[in-house]
């Protein structure tokens, strides 16, 4: 199963095929040159060798964009440097390396639910859902009058991630946060 797209329908997690590999499109920024046109930085990982590079693309270039096949599983915990998921349909517990999951991993909690992906019957990654409910573990007090700056402050999560959070964020609340760009949403409905 194959579907063409251009560099305008990236996103972070894409997965596409170029110089005879699957490669994850990580980040990617569009640049206006002056009189020129357009071109798309992107840094991009090769899911057979793990190497991540960076490069430039025409705007508008085509590339095929691989589907994987997919299973749902779901987060039990983790072993060592391997995560293991449990099989939604089969129930056989599923160990994943860290290597293979890259940044990903720092969006699991206990029973999150995920796409496992399959290439040709290799495990390549997941899938997560769009946005997660994390806890705030450590955030800098707000203090009275902080709200003209207008900003946010980082919190650190309880997967170890830290993000940017609006002022009113405190320890022990829980956020919604954006798993494709890894911005906070939302403080989550209680």
């Amino acid at each position: 199963m194959a579907q063409v797209v251009d560099t305008s329908d990236f996103y972070s997690g894409m997965k596409i095929m170029w110089q005879d590999g699957i490669w994850e499109v990580i980040d990617f920024q569009h640049h206006k040159m002056g009189r020129g046109g357009a071109t798309v930085r992107t840094k991009m990982k090769n899911l057979d060798t793990g190497s991540i590079i960076e490069n430039s693309f025409r705007s508008g270039e085509r590339f095929e964009r691989v589907i994987f096949d997919e299973k749902p599983a779901q987060y039990s915990y983790k072993d060592g440097d391997d995560y293991v998921f449990m099989d939604l349909s089969s129930y056989e517990q599923l160990h994943i390396p860290g290597d293979i999951l890259g940044s990903v991993a720092d969006y699991l909690v206990d029973d999150l639910e995920v796409q496992i992906e399959f290439h040709e019957g290799r495990i390549m990654g997941i899938e997560l859902p769009k946005s997660v409910e994390l806890k705030v573990v450590d955030t800098p007090p707000s203090f009275k009058g902080d709200t003209v700056s207008g900003g946010g402050k980082p919190a650190v999560l309880e997967t170890g991630i830290t993000v940017t959070v609006p002022i009113f964020v405190n320890v022990d609340d829980v956020i919604v946060v954006d798993t494709r760009s890894g911005q906070y949403l939302e403080r989550a409905k209680k």
